[in-house]
């Protein structure tokens, strides 16, 4: 398991996302976004291998990108987000980050898991 991992939850149908494409990026000195690593949720919703390997977890700012359209578009629904983002700071590198997302066609939410 790599040290950032992610849960989507699809609250509209009151199960597990399975499918959705995530990817993990890395803000770069200049303020560009590096890419770090990316896969899919599986039939659990989870996304536990999203770190390249080899890639250390260092102290930083990271982006992961939900590809929610590809997603509902799988479910024969019309969503709203086509993309969701969240943006956190690691401080400290030695601790796993668990990042959820409670998505739904209009609206998302998301926390800091363990």
């Amino acid at each position: 398991m790599s040290s950032i991992s992610t849960h989507v939850l699809d609250t509209s149908r009151g199960r597990p996302a399975d499918g959705v494409p995530v990817r993990l990026e890395l803000e770069t000195a200049g303020g560009s976004w590096k890419e770090i690593g990316k896969g899919s949720t599986d039939a659990d919703g989870r996304a536990n291998n999203l770190l390249a390997p080899g890639f250390a977890l260092r102290s930083g700012v990271y982006r992961l990108v939900f590809d929610t359209a590809t997603y509902f578009a799988a479910q024969k629904i019309e969503g709203f987000y086509r993309e969701v983002s969240i943006v956190f700071t690691i401080r400290d590198p030695t601790h796993h980050y668990h990042v959820p997302l409670l998505l739904s066609p209009f609206g998302y939410s998301t926390y800091r898991g363990s």
